[in-house]
């Protein structure tokens, strides 16, 4: 790991790491997927993974297209369906009830609940067009948290800051850069005080020359301690920022390990392949 971890509870990482772990979880993994099987009708897309991340850490998942790294990701919020296994957030059960011994899906509304905890920002940024980028910050924290506008929108600017879109706050996104659309999604993640951020591929629909200012705000966010799972092709983010990288093919992890090892000295033949042809 090259970068050096804040405390999420010193004054240089309040604003963007709001959400630490606390000490009653402190032995237990923020992330915790056991033996999950996902399926698309006849068609396996995850075949029993297993994955832990810890509190704090930065976790990539690589791979070739198709091999299972967002729909597994989208099965942590719930936003997918699992078919077997279990994942665990902070020792919570994600999407079902367990009663003797038995899963019971939850409620639409249970789990939305749950998911206030996990920050999500996707590779289409998925703002409202027609609200300006503070309207689009503090919608879900006044609607679906019930803080007030005044307390939302002071929070919003403080992100925005942090993200280094300080004076864009009554522009629309058609206004905005796509680098600047996905800083923007980013804010509106966070102003959710997540505990937990997970990323889907959020720089590949980036011009090249935008990618660079959404990775720094991420790696940011990885030095003040917040826990993140990140789908992603920048193969330098996940060797300089990402504690452990997974590699999966086929629906299965075939390697993982701590990242520099994983990138620089990886064992499996298919990854070595895989690599060769991205970096």
């Amino acid at each position: 790991m090259s970068t050096t971890r804040n405390n999420p509870h010193s004054p240089e990482g309040a604003a963007m790491s709001s959400s630490a772990t606390s000490p009653e979880h402190a032995d237990v993994p923020m992330i915790a997927i056991k033996d999950v099987w996902k399926n698309f009708g006849r068609l396996d897309v995850l075949k029993g993974i297993n994955l832990d991340v810890a509190p704090g850490t930065v976790t990539c998942l690589i791979g070739p297209s198709g091999s299972g790294k967002s729909t597994l990701l989208r099965c942590v919020n719930h936003l997918e369906q699992i078919n077997s296994g279990r994942i665990e957030v902070e020792g919570d059960l994600i999407g079902y009830h367990e009663k003797n011994g038995k899963l019971y899906e939850m409620s639409e509304k249970d789990a939305a609940k749950q998911r206030l905890g996990i920050g999500m920002v996707f590779q289409h940024f998925n703002l409202f067009t027609h609200r300006t980028v503070l309207e689009n910050i503090i919608e879900a924290p006044v609607q679906v948290k019930g803080e007030s506008k005044e307390e939302a929108t002071e929070y919003a600017r403080e992100l925005l800051a942090q993200v280094g879109l300080s004076g864009k706050e009554d522009a629309y996104p058609i206004q905005l850069s796509g680098g600047q659309q996905q800083r923007v999604a980013i804010a509106r993640a966070l102003a959710m005080r997540p505990k937990l951020m997970l990323f889907d591929e959020p720089t590949s629909a980036l011009d090249p020359e935008l990618v660079g200012e959404v990775l720094n705000v991420m790696r940011r966010l990885a030095e003040e301690g917040m826990t993140m799972l990140v789908v992603t092709h920048e193969m330098g983010f996940a060797r300089e920022v990402a504690d452990e990288v997974a590699f999966m093919e086929g629906g299965v992890i075939v390697e993982h390990g701590p990242a520099r090892q994983v990138i620089t000295e990886p064992k499996n033949e298919r990854l070595k392949e895989f690599l060769s042809s991205v970096m």
